[in-house]
């Protein structure tokens, strides 16, 4: 049996070069190697999309929810290759079968677990399954493909 790893938000900011206002994961937790993983985001109203999305009404965006699903797989695929302080970088390719079911809005828990379907160590294109659960309830799903720029220097 495999010794699943976590990522906390200071490995996080080590690993994705994303920050605030777009840094959409405060942990990720199970990771089992570049195979699965759960990312954990805990939505808040003090988010600046909600500001516009919607006045009196807050919804997280479903490209955030996506974003928040690819960040999780970044984090996943950093972790088990040894990537901190590396400059690693990852750009989607396409994302494809997205569906939203449920809104998700200030106060919830998104738990996103996702998969790896294609890739490999070395390897610069990565294809994942995600679903993105508030609780019990599906709140999102998906499946993506990212090319990631593993050759990263580092950080001076």
């Amino acid at each position: 049996m495999t010794e699943l790893m976590s990522a906390d938000i200071h490995l996080i900011q080590r690993l994705i070069p994303h920050r605030y206002p777009f840094l959409l994961v405060d942990k990720v937790r199970d990771i089992d190697g570049y195979e699965t993983a759960v990312g954990i985001k805990n939505v808040t109203m003090n988010e600046p999309h909600f500001q516009g999305h919607f006045p009196g009404n807050p919804i997280m965006p479903g490209v955030t929810i996506v974003e928040a699903m690819a960040q999780t797989a970044a984090v996943m695929v950093g972790t088990a290759l040894g990537m901190a302080d590396r400059n690693m970088l990852v750009y989607f390719m396409s994302i494809e079968k997205c569906k939203f079911r449920r809104m998700v809005v200030p106060g919830d828990v998104l738990e996103m677990n996702l998969k790896t379907l294609r890739g490999k160590p070395g390897g610069k294109v990565w294809k994942f399954a995600g679903v993105a659960m508030v609780g019990d309830e599906l709140a999102c799903e998906a499946e993506f493909t990212a090319m990631m720029d593993l050759s990263g220097t580092k950080a001076g």
